[in-house]
């Protein structure tokens, strides 16, 4: 009875041990932004997933106003050419497509327009803020987003260093609407020691709704199948499989 139970615990906290089976921010969609260049490196990063236990993504290229003006069309050809190659090449991948939405004046044009934004699921929408300076109106922004009838999901909350001096602001991000996106790899040292320190901070006061791999080159996922980094990802997460509520 006892090794049965020790067993259940050793497949779970393995080598092997990845948090999710989908993926629900990546930059594997070719060639349309600073992600994968062409559809023969992203059937190489979905390879790589597949090895990881991920069987399906929701690829969210950048919309970004004055850099990556990708729209519906930009991204459901890109995502239809991922399509067509994979069952070109027998490989049992499921890929939806979404977006990673700066929250520049560009997004708040289109989030009054009258075209739909592109959602992960249901009404939840990626988002990102700029790493160069603390945004201003940050309720605001949540307020307006809200009030559209979008849920914003805010990407790699722990890069973002202007708040690393400030982390009751990351408790406020919460608690007026934003839920919180880990990329994994913060928790490795792969975007510097306070993006890994918050990373820690960020699940240990259970601030954190969902994970994701921020994939954009081979370089990422060399570093997340290092089998030290799966054995971390396996402690900080201690056995619980993350987002869930987006499996299609």
């Amino acid at each position: 009875m006892f090794s049965i139970f020790k067993q259940k615990k050793e497949n779970l906290y393995g080598e092997d041990y990845f948090p999710f089976s989908t993926d629900i921010h990546s930059h594997i969609l070719p060639g349309i932004d600073d992600g994968s260049p062409d559809v023969a490196t992203s059937l190489q990063l979905i390879a790589g997933l597949q090895k990881l236990g991920v069987t399906q993504s929701i690829a969210t290229p950048h919309i970004i106003g004055d850099m990556y003006r990708n729209n519906a069309t930009s991204i459901n050809n890109a995502l239809q050419l991922l399509r067509q190659s994979l069952k070109e090449n027998n490989i049992n991948f499921s890929v939806n497509a979404a977006a990673e939405y700066m929250l520049d004046d560009y997004f708040f044009e289109q989030l009054y327009g009258e075209n739909k934004l592109l959602t992960l699921k249901e009404n939840y929408i990626l988002t990102e803020f700029s790493y160069a300076s603390n945004p201003a109106n940050i309720e605001k922004m949540a307020f307006n987003i809200l009030t559209e009838g979008y849920t914003p999901v805010l990407a790699h909350p722990e890069r973002y260093g202007y708040f690393h001096t400030d982390l009751k602001m990351y408790h406020r991000l919460k608690d007026i609407g934003f839920l919180l996106q880990l990329n994994l790899l913060s928790l490795t040292g792969y975007y510097g020691k306070g993006a890994q320190k918050v990373s820690h901070y960020l699940l240990q006061n259970d601030l954190i709704s969902f994970t994701g791999t921020d994939m954009h080159h081979t370089r990422h996922l060399d570093s997340l199948q290092h089998p030290t980094h799966k054995k971390l990802f396996a402690e900080a997460f201690k056995g619980k499989k993350m987002n869930e509520e987006f499996v299609f």
